[in-house]
């Protein structure tokens, strides 16, 4: 059996021997954060210098199994990201720093600091020429802007017909308990997210690596943009879980997306 289009439950460190040397175009890791959070499992309740340590133990088995001119996004928290960045800014080059705005609404929180609102998201290539389609991703323009250049010099622009390119903060809200495409997972990250870096970092018919598949929306993202995807999860309910959705995405396919 193939390993492409499946997910393995199972530890990721284990696993990724499965899957051959240079054959992923796009790596997708969204890892435990360190916060504690309860995925079923003692996954997230390492003390720091243990996290640190895990870390960079699946990054130097993950990133092997990337094409030449792969890359890399990477979920993070502000506690840990510095750290984290340089570990893979010494194995590849860093693009950007992605802020995800979850749009969190004003409702209390801390009152000895400010209010975290924001994932931190790392992009990263392992060679100049890494593949990016920024044409997939362009963020169309309204009416009212489109007119406002109507001047002749800006007539025929391409930025101008097919949107502009999407910036370093993505204002994406969470999905919060009553959102439709909510699964019982604590830290689901939502489709658009994930099909933006997929449609921009992964070729049509490439595939997409996901080393902590948790609820799925890496696989179910790349089913939807029509992209093969191979994943990994500790946790048999949240295996499932992506199970479910991806046999709910099958039985609705009018909802796919291409790009």
């Amino acid at each position: 059996m193939s390993w492409r289009n499946q997910v393995y439950c199972e530890d990721a460190l284990q696993g990724l021997a499965r899957i051959p040397d240079g054959a992923i175009d796009l790596l997708i890791a969204d890892p435990p954060y360190g916060l504690g959070k309860d995925y079923g499992n003692d996954s997230d309740k390492l003390d720091m210098q243990d996290y640190l340590r895990w870390t960079e133990q699946w990054i130097d088995a993950a990133l092997p199994k990337l094409k030449p001119n792969g890359s890399l996004y990477i979920f993070l928290t502000w506690r840990y990201s510095p750290e984290i960045f340089v570990m893979l800014k010494q194995r590849m080059t860093m693009l950007n720093e992605i802020i995800w705005d979850r749009r969190v609404p004003s409702m209390g929180g801390t009152t000895r600091k400010y209010s975290s609102v924001h994932d931190t998201v790392g992009f990263f290539a392992k060679a100049k020429d890494y593949y990016f389609d920024l044409d997939a991703i362009r963020i169309p323009y309204d009416a009212v802007t489109k007119k406002a250049r109507s001047r002749s010099i800006f007539v025929g622009a391409k930025w101008l017909e097919m949107g502009y390119n999407p910036k370093d903060v993505w204002s994406v809200s969470r999905l919060h308990r009553e959102h439709k495409e909510r699964a019982d997972h604590p830290t689901q990250k939502p489709l658009e997210i994930v099909e933006r870096m997929i449609k921009a970092s992964c070729p049509p018919g490439g595939v997409v690596l996901d080393p902590f598949m948790g609820s799925g929306t890496t696989a179910v993202a790349a089913r939807r943009c029509d992209r093969q995807f191979v994943g990994f999860e500790l946790n048999s309910a949240y295996c499932a879980l992506i199970e479910q959705r991806l046999a709910e995405l099958e039985a609705t396919p009018n909802e796919s997306v291409t790009g």
